[in-house]
């Protein structure tokens, strides 16, 4: 991480790091000789395995982060164009790990492993496995499925995917509130005033609405939301079949909701609002952004 950060070139390049009487180069980039010499871009191979070619271009000239600006590195080529494929993978301690690209093979598999643990961003489950000693033997990822990843408007609401993550509702939210008429869309404030405060950047763009809601903590920023807005989640079983359910009756206890085995959350539909209805959101904590709740709240009142 040296070429991110502000550092003192002599450090590197005016010391008994730069070039010996023989004539060897101590690249800056390693700290151990080299053959790149004080040319502008290297294309030594540092201790770690990673080539520094012309497609990421790195100079000892540019060890203080000054000249990153406009050299933001890109997302692999090769990763854009890759065909996703599905996938199972055995882990440590005989556990499955499986990656369906389509619903019918994800319902199968959830109608083979009705106890599977399905999963998102891991943002849940991965702290109850390193901090609460919890085991899932299955583990079924549903990132790839598209029709849990639907984003659409329709003529009385929103239709939102339960693997949608929640920076890009939040984006999708803005680009609603923009565009439509501000009556209709007073539910949608809130959910997008609320997601500010949810979590940090990083937890945002990995963690999902549907993971969300399902792990039904009552510390959730958006659960009263859901409910103050008469949101409406469909619920298909392992079979195809769909059922919907308000979010108002979702909720059964700490931690419980209205899911039977083999059952997943397929999407969330969230009307929009009438004329004169006002949904407002409101959340006390001892930090503003990214900390336990001590009040959650979600109101809705209609003139």
């Amino acid at each position: 991480f040296r070429i991110f950060a502000k550092t003192d070139n002599s450090l590197y390049v005016k010391s008994s790091s730069g070039n010996k009487p023989s004539g060897e180069f101590i690249c800056p980039s390693t700290g151990k000789p080299c053959s790149c010499g004080e040319s502008k871009f290297h294309n030594c191979e540092s201790s770690s395995g990673a080539v520094f070619g012309e497609r990421w271009p790195v100079s000892y000239n540019e060890i203080d982060g000054s000249f990153y600006n406009e050299k933001e590195l890109i997302f692999p080529p090769e990763l854009l164009m890759r065909n996703n494929l599905p996938l199972k993978l055995h882990g440590f301690g005989g556990i499955n790990w499986f990656r369906p690209l389509k619903l019918k093979s994800l319902l199968d598999l959830r109608s083979n492993y009705p106890e599977a643990k399905l999963i998102v961003g891991n943002t849940e489950v991965g702290i109850e496995i390193n901090f609460k000693n919890a085991r899932y033997p299955v583990l079924i990822s549903v990132t790839h499925i598209p029709e849990l990843n639907v984003l659409s408007i329709k003529e009385n609401g929103l239709e939102i995917g339960s693997s949608v993550r929640l920076s890009k509702l939040q984006d999708f939210l803005k680009k609603v509130i923009a565009e439509r008429d501000k009556s209709e869309t007073s539910s949608c404030r809130a959910i997008n005033d609320q997601l500010k405060w949810f979590a940090g950047k990083q937890v945002k763009n990995a963690a999902s609405i549907g993971g969300n809601i399902c792990t039904a903590s009552p510390i959730s920023d958006l659960n009263p939301l859901w409910m103050a807005a008469r949101a409406v989640f469909q619920i298909i079983d392992s079979k195809g079949k769909i059922r919907t359910v308000l979010a108002k009756d979702f909720f059964l206890g700490y931690r419980k909701v209205d899911l039977a085995q083999g059952e997943i959350m397929l999407s969330i539909f969230l009307p929009w609002n009438k004329h004169c209805e006002f949904v407002k959101e409101f959340k006390q904590s001892h930090r503003r952004e990214d900390d336990i709740a001590l009040v959650n709240a979600g109101m809705r009142v209609h003139l």
